[in-house]
């Protein structure tokens, strides 16, 4: 047995579920099963339950307690009915969950220390006919099963942890990575965890995909793998330019020296002030934080939102001379007894590491070549009389000025001209409501709540 077999069989050991797992997991998936069941037979309609994800198609990893229902309607069933009928068969299926809301609401809880969703959706013909989002994940439940055996389930289970020990693994908008059924496919088409690894060493982004060679769309993606239940649509659009670079670069190195730490993810101690204040003088630069408390929105909406405003405000720090080195937003979920699983959050941060924070209170602005005449002549007269600015003069051929700088330091950029930048619509709301802005030294107490962000952060990985 080679370095490479020896490792990959000691994290299988531990990775694949024991059979008493297996067998309990199995009676409480046929427990809420008929107990969907018992509900569809007192509808006026014709429906069925059917269990999907990496459960229904043996590929979960041990300890990971998820049992995912669907629960097929008609086609013809209208949007109002599919969503109350589906919330009766999901209550009675949950008794003790609560209502979740994606494209249209459905019922998650915990029945015997399982994690249950029941998801209503539509029972069309194929793929393309969805009505909604869900309604692909039976077919793309049947695709894999037809494929998937113990030995190539095993393949898969590897290829999870590796993708989660790398911090590369989940398609929610805050990671960006790879969903479990992108995993799954590429495990298939590869033929192996080690295929996966062999190939994905060896990318070239844009990677293209397409297991059935059936695609009639053209995509913009890092990565495509053309669904093979839907010629239109790529799996791996969530899945971020970085996350690929990173499965790459672990690829590149596992195969080059097998560890067993590669499954491990990186979970860092949170940074205290102490800490904070230690890598900030060291590394002399001048953070800047813009700290509020977010909307009570769903993270897959939370984090485009977050990201979108950070953005805005680099933009705005760049353009007014502050030199944003690095950036990140973070927001801190309220866990607390009386709203856990209510997906509320409790503090919310844009932070901005910049080289400076203060600027003279004159910019230079360059204007156009003296010889290019009207236009020339038009910023002339604009600055010769304004009795503000220095200049215009002429320097290496064309016009300068130099004129008051509309934002000497970036707490004054922050604090009177945030709404001018791009933000999120429900985290502009937020701002609105109130937010304060830290600059230098005053960015050591973000520690009491981004202690764990900040570590990250402090200590960047590939």
């Amino acid at each position: 047995m080679n370095e490479f077999e020896r490792v990959v069989a000691a994290v299988d050991e531990r990775i694949t579920p024991e059979t008493a797992e297996r067998e309990r997991l199995a009676e409480v998936a046929a427990l809420v099963t008929e107990r969907a069941e018992t509900a569809i037979d007192a509808l006026p309609v014709d429906a069925d339950v059917v269990q999907v994800g990496s459960t229904a198609r043996g590929t979960w990893l041990a300890g990971d307690r998820d049992i995912d229902l669907f629960v097929r309607f008609p086609p013809a069933l209208p949007r109002d009915d599919l969503e109350a009928y589906g919330l009766e068969v999901g209550r009675a299926a949950v008794p003790e969950g609560r209502e979740e809301y994606a494209e249209h609401p459905y019922i998650k809880g915990v029945v015997e220390g399982f994690d249950v969703d029941c998801v209503p959706c539509y029972r069309v013909p194929t793929a393309p006919d969805i009505q909604s989002a869900v309604d692909r994940t039976p077919f793309h439940n049947a695709y894999l099963i037809e494929r998937l055996d113990a030995a190539l389930a095993r393949e898969v289970r590897l290829a999870k942890a590796f993708l989660k020990g790398i911090g590369a693994y989940g398609s929610d908008l805050r990671t960006e990575g790879f969903s479990g059924y992108l995993t799954e496919l590429l495990v298939v088409e590869s033929g192996s965890f080690r295929g996966l690894l062999d190939a994905a060493a060896d990318w070239h982004p844009p990677v293209d995909l397409d297991p059935e060679d059936h695609g009639t769309r053209e995509h913009d993606d890092p990565l495509v793998v053309v669904d093979p239940t839907d010629p239109t649509r790529n799996v791996a659009a969530v899945c971020s330019a970085t996350n690929v670079a990173r499965l790459t670069h672990y690829a590149r190195r596992f195969l080059a020296a097998p560890d067993e730490s590669f499954f491990d993810p990186h979970d860092p101690d949170p940074l205290d002030e102490a800490a904070v204040r230690e890598h900030v003088e060291r590394r002399g630069t001048r953070p800047v934080a813009v700290r509020f408390d977010p909307p009570d929105v769903v993270e897959d909406q939370l984090y485009p939102q977050l990201a979108k405003s950070l953005t805005g405000v680099v933009g705005a720090l760049d353009r007014n001379g502050f030199d944003v080195l690095r950036a990140d937003a973070w927001a801190v979920p309220d866990d607390t007894p009386e709203t856990a699983g209510d997906a509320t959050w409790r503090d919310a941060v844009l932070f901005c590491e910049c080289e400076v924070v203060e600027r003279p209170h004159v910019e230079r602005h360059d204007g156009p070549p003296v010889h290019v005449g009207e236009h020339a002549t038009g910023f002339y007269d604009a600055y010769a009389d304004d009795g503000e600015s220095y200049g215009p003069f002429v320097d290496g051929g064309r016009y300068v000025v130099e004129r008051e700088r509309p934002h000497r330091t970036a707490r004054g950029l922050l604090e009177s001209a945030l709404f001018e930048v791009s933000l999120g619509v429900q985290v502009e709301r937020a701002l609105r409501e109130g937010y304060d802005v830290l600059v230098g030294e005053e960015c050591v107490t973000l520690a009491d709540a981004f202690g764990e962000q900040l570590a990250r952060y402090f200590d960047p990985r590939p």
